[in-house]
């Protein structure tokens, strides 16, 4: 038996990617690895149904566990309400319940500056991460309530930072920050632990950022002091597994960081 068997938890933007080398190329799917392997019930979202069926396929194999996929994209101009209701609805129908939400999704125009960017832009980052939490939050509330549950959502250093180039970006992950940290102290007292992680790790999307914008690139992404990009599912991954794990406590109200995947600061 893992820490997690018998808990079912929603990882958003958990479409299986791959690096160049094949190695698991996103932080969703790293995660969605790492809770495999500790026997959970996996709902995974994103906007890409081939890259969700391949997670799928892949973890209900190699782990044994079962996995339920769902399309969603949280996006301007849609009923998002609708659209994570459904993801919702098909978790109870299927599982019934929810023990850990973990808000990873996000789209972004990072590598255009702010004077550049559109409007269209804006609202991609700000639908796909901050609304989507927002989203998510609410409408698993009640369930987490019940099962004493964990919401574990992820921000970055572009909005720390103040990265070029990422002006839609940081403004997203920053009202992420702001939110998870209402939601720690408003829903401590029913039992729900909330947490942030901040994370460096290499992605598919981190290597088609330096290959689109290497400028940006190389101005915002800086090598961490242990000498190697923080592993998705070893470290990431491993550390969402903590967050959510019975025997975990932690100081509600507090903001849990990961810089570069070396490690946790309160």
């Amino acid at each position: 038996m893992g820490h997690l068997t018998g808990k079912t938890a929603i990882i958003t933007g958990a479409g299986r990617a791959v690096l160049k080398d094949g190695s698991c190329g996103s932080i969703g799917y790293g995660i969605a690895t790492a809770y495999a392997k500790e026997d959970a019930n996996l709902v995974i979202t994103g906007r890409n149904v081939k890259k969700l069926e391949d997670a799928k396929e892949e973890l209900e194999r190699l782990y044994g566990i079962k996995v339920l996929t769902v399309q969603a994209d949280v996006s301007a101009g849609s009923d998002n309400e609708a659209v994570v209701k459904n993801v919702i609805d098909r978790t109870i129908e299927t599982f019934g319940r929810i023990d850990v939400l973990i808000n990873n999704a996000q789209a972004s125009a990072s590598g255009v500056p702010l004077a550049d960017h559109t409007t269209d832009q804006f609202e991609l980052a700000l639908f796909s991460g901050l609304y989507a939490t927002f989203y998510y939050m609410k409408a698993c509330y009640p369930y987490l309530k019940e099962t004493k549950g964990s919401v574990i959502n992820f921000a970055s250093g572009a909005g720390l930072f103040g990265n070029f180039g990422q002006c839609s970006y940081a403004a997203a992950k920053e009202g992420i920050r702001g939110l998870t940290r209402v939601a720690a102290t408003e829903w401590g007292k029913d039992g729900i632990n909330v947490n942030i992680v901040c994370p460096l790790a290499w992605t598919a999307q981190l290597e088609q950022f330096e290959e689109a914008y290497p400028d940006a690139f190389k101005a915002n992404v800086h090598m961490p002091p242990m000498g190697h990009y923080g592993n998705s599912e070893m470290e990431i991954g491993r550390v969402c597994v903590q967050l959510a794990s019975p025997d975990f406590k932690y100081m509600t109200g507090e903001t849990l960081t990961l810089e570069g995947g070396m490690g946790l600061r309160p």
